[in-house]
């Protein structure tokens, strides 16, 4: 059974925790609107596992920070998420610089 995913606002950072996969990106998608409101950052520290349904709502989340006329930034992306970022060969600019 997967680990639910959780998320709240911590001023104008995202807080992602637990799993984002396939089988928990539906609640977030769903309040994507209104979780979104004010968000410039994501801290990634403490998700457990992101899979590529995941890291596809990731790069839409950062795709909306752009379109509100922000910069996003990614926190405390785990090696894991690193590495599947770099296996699937995104095009530069998708998703901002992983930040410590």
């Amino acid at each position: 059974m997967a680990e639910q995913l959780s998320w709240e606002r911590e001023g104008s950072t995202l807080v992602l925790a637990g799993e984002l996969d396939g089988d928990t990106v539906h609640s977030l998608w769903q309040e994507r609107a209104q979780a979104m409101v004010g968000v410039q950052a994501f801290s990634l520290a403490k998700l457990t596992r992101v899979d590529t349904a995941g890291l596809a709502l990731l790069i839409h989340l950062v795709a909306l920070v752009r379109k509100q006329g922000g910069e996003p930034v990614l926190q405390g992306a785990s090696d894991k998420l690193q590495t599947l970022v770099k296996l699937y060969n995104l095009p530069d600019g998708l998703l901002p610089a992983f930040a410590s």
